[in-house]
Formats: structure tokens, C-alpha cells, sequence
């Protein structure tokens, strides 16, 4: 296996708008009717009506989506030509595309009039999806003075309303020029923001009416979205025996189990952010990206630990009603690395892909856990930082002179230590023969 695919369904895109609200500069022209500033100073929010339909067409000026670290997934020409001055497009590596470099690091919005309010309109967006300490990681790619102001900027910003599309007018024109004043907006979606700049003498009803329907920007945006490289963990969970407990149950009963399984599991699943791979037979392959407020490593040892604890819930249950001998497992396989995150879609269906060694480790990881365990390689276990490592049970099993298994915590051991690899059932383990893995058993992190 060398793909993760994800179904993208209408009902998984849709987020229904429940306010849409305006700031605007009390130095802008052309909005009499909006008071200055609030009690409180703040500059204020206003209702705006909500249209209907369209598709991302409607976007003639520049428009880009960043996702839940403000790394910039999609951008069209109009960004990429006025805006960031990329005549080859975006960085295929995601982690050289966050938008405050982008930004800072060309005009015009280096240079415009109202650059500190753009700024504050972005943080305020980012401020309740990426911690403060992020922008310290940026100081490589963009000047030291800009980062200072960041960090202020990010100490003094309200956080934005994430059911809200936000909208504000800046000049965009350097200082002493005539005024090019904008309207901007930003929508919030699961995946991440987006953001829209449109000429404020000429509002579009039709990127308004856009806007309002946040299902068909989020599947358009999908469309359109480039296959970059990205960090990730990867975990893979198989059912064992499924076989023999297919054979032995009658249909209806065996789809019953299967599906309260991963019912089961669903919840588990959102709770450490995973995001669905597909179904194959009985298994669930799953992924789980960087997340603003998170370890996506350990959210995928946790994730798994939480899974077999929930399972060996759904066995004791089976095994009550059925009366039978089987032990209901999952055998799981984690793994991490940076792979190529991409989509394949058709006219009527989209669906996220994942490609690259990272998926196929994992996979015969998960080949190789028995007995309903958790096993995971020494690289996923070194990128956990120390205190989280301190916090994992993980071991090995060794045998002694005498010939009896002991358990060694805290150690690894390459699988062709740990398995004959000569024999027929485990031909499929021999080109991860000298990938050191470790069993994960707890975790007592909480935070």
C-alpha cells in the first residue's frame, strides 16, 4: 500500500454561516452609516446580509486559503502575482509558505499605509489556531524587526469569531501615494482560512454571494488545492483474526461488529485530530498534520492507546453475547515523516491522498503487531520532545541466556531481531528488517 485516500463529502464540507460581521477603519471613506469605535475603543462589527451560490470564479482579486498554522495551501495568480511577487507559484514545501513572510517580505503590503492593520486582521484570525511561540520559528524567513512586531502586534489582538466572516478596509497605497483602499475578509473553515481582497470602490454581490456559501468555497478550494510536502504521522489499525471471525458470524452480526467498531472509534479519532484515510477491508488508516495547540505526534500514540482501550470495551461486550473464545484486537502501526499531501477527484467525488514510505512503514508495522498492540518506530518515538517522551511507556522483549522473554523498557530493537524473517508469514516484513520499532504500552501526558 502507498496511498491514503480520504472521502470529502458535501456534509463533512458544510459549515453553515451564523453571523456575518464587518470592521471597518473609522478613517475610511464611504461608510458613514458605521460608527468610529466602540465603548471600549475596539473598532466595531456590523451585520452584513448573506447572499447565495457561485463557485471560486467570482474571485477576480487575490484570494488565499492557509491552513491551521497559516502556511498558505492555495493562492491564485492575483496573489501570487501582486501580492507576493511569485512568478513560479508557492514553495512545494509547506513549511516555507506561512503567510506573515509572504506578506512582510514584498510590497505592496510591506509598504502600505495601513500595513499594521492587515497585520492585526491576519492575527486576529491566527491568534486561536497558533501559539505565540510560532512566530520565533519565522526569524529565518523575514527580517528580525518584523517578527518584534508581530509579537506585539499578537499581545494587543482580539481573537477573531471562527463562526464569523470577518471583513475590514485598509489603504493599501504606500505613504504619500493616492489612497487604493480594499475591503478584506476572512472566512473560517475546519481546514484552515481564507482570505479575500477586492477593490472597495467596486464591492462584487457576486464575491459576497460567494462567501455566504461556505459548502461550495471549501469543495472548490479542495479542487484546487497543490500537492505539497507536509509533516505527518501515520497510523494504520487492523482487526486481527477478522477473517475467521467473519467466517464464523452471520452477515448482519459481522457488519454490526464492524461498524460498531469504528463508530466506536469515531470520536477518538476527532478528539487528537485525526483526519480519515480509507477503509481497506476491516483496517482504518488515519493521519494526523501539525495542529496549532498540539503534538500531532503524540495525538497519533494517544489516539492508538485510547483505540485498543476502547476495544478491549467492544471484546468484553462480544464475548457476553456471543459466548465465543474470540479476543476482538486491534493491531496498530504508527509511523511519521514529511510525504506529499495531494487530491484525486472526479466530476462528482474528491478524496485527500497521502503518498510516500511513511504510509508503507506504517502499514507493515501494523502487519507485524499481534496480541492487539501498539507498535511504533524509534524515529516517531525520537520526535516526541523530552518531557512527552518521558511521559510514554514503551518496551522490548528480549531473551535471556536461559532462554526466558524479558521486557526492557524504554529500549528499541530492529524487527529482524525480533522475528524470523525467513519464514513464509513474515516475507512481507523483510524490506523493514533493519527498522528499529519499539512497543507502545501508556501515556500519561496530559498537556
Amino acid at each position: 500500500m502507498n496511498e491514503i485516500r480520504t472521502a470529502i463529502t458535501n456534509s463533512q464540507a458544510q459549515d453553515t454561516v451564523t453571523n456575518l460581521v464587518t470592521r471597518t477603519p473609522g478613517n475610511s471613506p464611504d461608510m458613514a452609516d458605521v460608527p468610529e469605535t466602540s465603548a471600549a475603543g475596539k473598532r466595531p462589527y456590523k451585520a452584513l446580509p448573506v447572499q447565495q451560490s457561485l463557485n471560486l470564479e467570482a474571485v477576480t482579486g487575490p484570494a488565499y486559503m492557509v491552513n491551521n498554522q497559516f502556511e498558505v495551501e492555495w493562492s491564485n495568480e492575483a496573489s501570487n502575482d501582486s501580492l507576493f511577487h511569485l512568478e513560479a507559484g508557492l514553495s512545494e514545501d509547506i513549511t516555507e509558505c506561512s503567510i506573515f513572510p509572504l506578506l512582510l517580505n514584498q510590497e505592496p503590503i510591506r509598504t502600505a499605509v495601513d500595513r499594521d492593520e492587515i497585520l492585526r486582521f491576519h492575527l486576529m484570525a491566527a491568534k486561536n489556531r497558533i501559539p505565540r511561540a510560532r512566530f520565533y520559528t519565522l526569524g529565518s524567513q523575514m527580517d528580525g524587526k518584523d517578527v518584534e512586531t508581530l509579537l506585539r502586534t499578537y499581545d494587543e489582538t482580539e481573537t477573531a469569531d471562527r463562526a464569523a466572516l470577518l471583513h475590514t478596509k485598509v489603504n493599501m497605497a504606500p505613504a504619500g501615494s493616492p489612497a487604493s483602499w480594499y475591503l478584506i475578509y476572512a472566512s473560517f473553515f475546519r481546514e484552515g482560512v481564507f482570505f479575500t481582497y477586492e477593490p472597495s470602490q467596486s464591492p462584487s454581490d457576486s464575491l459576497l454571494e460567494l462567501l455566504g456559501r461556505r459548502d461550495v468555497i471549501i469543495r472548490e478550494l479542495l479542487k484546487k488545492r497543490r500537492p505539497y510536502l507536509t509533516p505527518l504521522s501515520v497510523m494504520v489499525a487492523d482487526i486481527q483474526n477478522s477473517v475467521k471471525i467473519c467466517a464464523e458470524l452471520p452477515p448482519e452480526e459481522y457488519f454490526e461488529l464492524i461498524n460498531q467498531i469504528w463508530s466506536t472509534m469515531e470520536p477518538i479519532l476527532r478528539k487528537f485530530n485525526a483526519t480519515h484515510g480509507k477503509h481497506v477491508g476491516d483496517g482504518l488508516l488515519c493521519y494526523f498534520f501539525p495542529q496549532p495547540d498540539s503534538n500531532y505526534i503524540l495525538n497519533a500514540v494517544q489516539c492508538s492507546l485510547e483505540m485498543q482501550e476502547a476495544m478491549r470495551t467492544i471484546n468484553m461486550q462480544w464475548r457476553g453475547r456471543k459466548n465465543w473464545t474470540n479476543e476482538l484486537m486491534l493491531n496498530v502501526g504508527i509511523d511519521e515523516g514529511q510525504e506529499w499531501f495531494g487530491t484525486y477527484q472526479t466530476n462528482t467525488h474528491l478524496e485527500f491522498t497521502v503518498l510516500g514510505d511513511t504510509v508503507n512503514r506504517c502499514g507493515r508495522l501494523s502487519d507485524f503487531a499481534t496480541g492487539g498492540t501498539v507498535w511504533a518506530s524509534k524515529n516517531l518515538v525520537g520526535r516526541l520532545t523530552q518531557s512527552e517522551r518521558g511521559s510514554v511507556r514503551y518496551r522490548i522483549h528480549r531473551v535471556n541466556a536461559d532462554g526466558d522473554k524479558l521486557f526492557v523498557d524504554s529500549t528499541f530493537s530492529r524487527i529482524s531481531n525480533l522475528v524470523d524473517l525467513d519464514i513464509p508469514q513474515n516475507k512481507k516484513l523483510q524490506d523493514l528488517g533493519s527498522l528499529p520499532v519499539t512497543e507502545i504500552l501508556e501515556s500519561s501526558h496530559t498537556g
